[in-house]
């Protein structure tokens, strides 16, 4: 057996966390050791009791390690341990960081300088525009957008960031053979192509309440801040916020309607010292970054909202691929469905979605509520 084989049998072990096994790696030193440890040995490990030294020492009987890595190998994913040099390093830092990583697709250096976008998964048309322009934004000026994959802002965020051609991290509250929310597999493998899904739990697991905010705390961990785009008062955003304060990472909210609940999280952070952010140049500024903000300020407008922009100049539309070209052509001066852009312009669903984004980042179309477009030019 080798390193990351025992690492990934003490993964399989029930209720052996981050911390306990970090402290059993403060006595054993090394995680073979742990598994080929006696039960008297285990039990003189504080916070390890008589139980739990049974199930650690009889560990064969109680997983099968071989077809975990099976399961790892048929869904094309890497094992990488908190040893590995490409394991994120300001998640190593964290008080309890997952002594194993499930991924699939790489993670680079460039991902050091990265963002958490997270918000509600019941998100409004106003906050689901907020996370699409700011990750946008953030992507296209070099930072790595990190998400939950859930429904919601976190959706946004992640094909606003592919859209933009950037990288993107999606961290799972569930195994990478079991993507949920299932709608999402495909996106899933999106991001795979051009970022990293990961995830602490075994390739199967099935999500629970508990494993959210475990995953949330990877989210934050793994990024220099974190940006909450909409939230109501009782929030998994919230949650994510707080343990990013209890990481020292700096806490970003976009501002809402005092009058609305879903907003009512964000304006409450942002009341507690959370700095308010209207554009992406609020975040970068603050990150202190040497990407240039040129790209960013005329990719899209200084704050969320869908102003009615100024007419464009024929430079922009000559900067358009063929693909860009073809959709725009197929975007009507007065609204038109989504759908009926698809049938027009004979592409993909998911390449449309993507285009549609890149040029109302153009400010070429505008998005209107119920997968409405209209052309700007």
């Amino acid at each position: 057996m080798n390193r990351t084989e025992a690492y990934l049998a003490l993964n399989l072990l029930p209720r052996i966390g981050p911390i306990r096994v970090r402290r059993l790696l403060e006595v054993f030193t090394e995680p073979e050791r742990i598994l080929a440890a006696s039960a008297s040995e285990l039990r003189a490990v504080p916070g390890i009791g008589t139980e739990m030294a049974e199930t650690i020492r009889d560990w064969e009987s109680q997983i099968d390690l071989a077809e975990e890595l099976r399961r790892v190998a048929d869904h094309g994913i890497e094992l990488l341990t908190i040893e590995d040099d490409r394991y994120p390093p300001a998640l190593r830092q964290i008080h309890d960081p997952p002594h194993l990583l499930f991924l699939r697709g790489t993670l680079l250096d460039r991902d050091r300088q990265a963002i958490a976008v997270v918000g509600s998964r019941r998100v409004t048309h106003y906050g689901r525009e907020c996370a699409r322009r700011l990750s946008f934004q953030l992507a296209h000026a070099g930072v790595t957008v990190v998400s939950g994959l859930a429904r919601g802002v976190d959706t946004a965020a992640h094909e606003a960031s592919l859209a933009a051609g950037g990288r993107t991290i999606a961290v799972l509250g569930s195994g990478i053979g079991n993507i949920y929310p299932p709608e999402n597999a495909a996106l899933a493998d999106r991001i795979a192509t051009s970022g990293a899904v990961l995830s602490e739990f075994p390739v199967l697991y099935v999500p629970d309440k508990q494993s959210f905010p475990l995953r949330n705390r990877i989210v934050s961990g793994m990024s220099q801040g974190i940006l909450v785009v909409e939230a109501p008062a009782r929030s998994g955003a919230l949650i994510t916020a707080n343990q990013a304060m209890e990481q020292g990472r700096t806490v970003y909210a976009v501002p809402g309607p005092i009058d609305r609940p879903h907003s009512e999280g964000c304006n409450r952070l942002i009341q507690d010292g959370a700095k308010l952010v209207i554009d992406s140049r609020d975040v970068l500024e603050e990150m202190d970054t040497l990407f240039s903000l040129d790209s960013v300020t005329q990719s899209a407008p200084r704050g969320p909202k869908s102003a009615e922009p100024p007419v464009q100049a024929p430079s922009l539309l000559a900067t358009l691929d063929p693909v860009e070209r073809v959709i725009l052509e197929a975007v009507g001066e007065s609204e038109t469905t989504i759908d009926d852009i698809i049938d027009r312009a004979h592409q993909p669903t998911a390449i449309v979605s993507a285009t549609l984004l890149r040029l109302e980042m153009k400010r070429l179309v505008k998005a209107l509520p119920g997968k409405y477009f209209v052309r700007l030019t």
